[in-house]
């Protein structure tokens, strides 16, 4: 994403300004130059507040140990000794380390228009490292890597533009066509948050024609544009409530209390990692495994459920059970074969 310069956004305050790193570089020239600048005049050129400019040189002072003070006379602040170069961002080898794991964990987004801007985000932070950290890129990239399948569509544009509604908080308006729906709609959004969940990007927000919060998934909007409305994001709003009835990213409503019995093979494979906040496992003695959630829709439950084929048996809620099979049917009839084997499968689960 292109930072945001604010040289000519003041709408809103700092909230358009440059970001803190550049607001002090800029600084940093001024004062090595011996131009004397103070709150007031930066703040101006910068369109940003004074007393933003006043928290920028006490970090730069205090923080940073450069060497400010303030000359009475000239009414600007100025270098007491000679500086070479702005300090560099200090880290340890395992935080380089650590930056890079989040680098390679978006690795699914290779081949698209998320991939430049990312790596280029990414050395830009490593290449202001101090020398006193040693490390290869490539050495890193032989021993860590991540692999996923399912990358989103999204573009790089209609990203930016949401995101950035997001982040100032200006309503939204685009077309959006919904999965099972040949055509696009015109909707109006209030947008909340955007989230990043299984490989695909998803907006959060209150469609104004509906009154309701809504979830948009990125790639089937297009000619996303911010109306320049401003708008106050509910302070209640938390995306962590919003997703704690869906086991993906769609929640009903309707509470049920879901139990899936796994056989002892699928069982390490569900117990090595966490599916849901309000899991719980429950061992059996024979090597399977129940898992017991509570979720608030069956539609994504559903899915999961049928990727595990054989290995898993439903046994809450009924309703569930039945569309699991009904599904097992028709696939089982699209290849001209029976649920024989499946519940002779089955039935090793009592």
């Amino acid at each position: 994403m292109k930072a945001d310069s604010g040289s000519s956004e003041k709408r809103g305050g700092d909230a358009f300004s440059r970001p803190p790193l550049e607001r002090m570089m800029f600084l940093h020239a001024r004062l090595k130059a011996r131009q004397f600048p103070n709150c007031r005049k930066i703040a101006a050129e910068l369109e940003v507040s004074p007393k933003t400019i006043q928290r920028d040189i006490d970090f730069m002072r205090y923080r940073l140990g450069l060497p400010i003070e303030y000359d009475a006379l000239r009414f600007g602040f100025y270098y007491t000794e000679a500086v070479t170069a702005f300090p560099s961002i200090e880290v340890s080898e395992g935080e380089v380390a650590a930056l890079f794991v989040a680098q390679k964990a978006l690795a699914q987004y290779q081949g698209t228009p998320f991939e430049r801007p990312l790596r280029s985000a990414f050395r830009k932070i490593t290449d202001s490292l101090k020398d006193r950290v040693s490390f290869s890129w490539s050495d890193m990239e032989d021993v860590i890597s991540f692999h996923s399948a399912g990358a989103s569509t999204a573009d790089l544009e209609l990203f930016e533009t949401v995101s950035q509604a997001v982040l100032r908080s200006v309503e939204l308006t685009f077309e959006y066509r919904k999965l099972n729906s040949s055509r696009y709609e015109h909707r109006q959004v209030r947008p909340f948050h955007i989230a990043s969940l299984e490989n695909q990007w998803y907006l959060f927000g209150e469609d104004l024609e509906r009154r309701q919060l809504r979830t948009f998934a990125l790639p089937r909007m297009r000619n996303a544009r911010a109306t320049g409305a401003r708008f106050r994001r509910p302070a209640d709003f938390s995306i962590s409530k919003v997703l704690r009835g869906s086991f993906g990213v769609f929640s009903g409503g309707e509470k049920h209390r879901i139990r899936l019995k796994f056989d002892p093979f699928a069982a390490r494979l569900v117990s090595e990692r966490s599916w849901h906040e309000s899991q719980k496992l429950r061992p059996g003695r024979d090597g399977s495994l129940v898992l017991e959630m509570e979720l608030g829709g069956l539609e994504e439950i559903e899915r999961w459920i049928l990727s595990w084929g054989s290995h898993v048996h439903v046994l809450e809620p009924k309703a569930l059970a039945e569309r699991v099979r009904a599904e097992a049917e028709i696939v089982a009839g699209m290849y001209g074969g029976s649920l024989r084997r499946r519940r002779d499968s089955a039935s090793r689960f009592g």
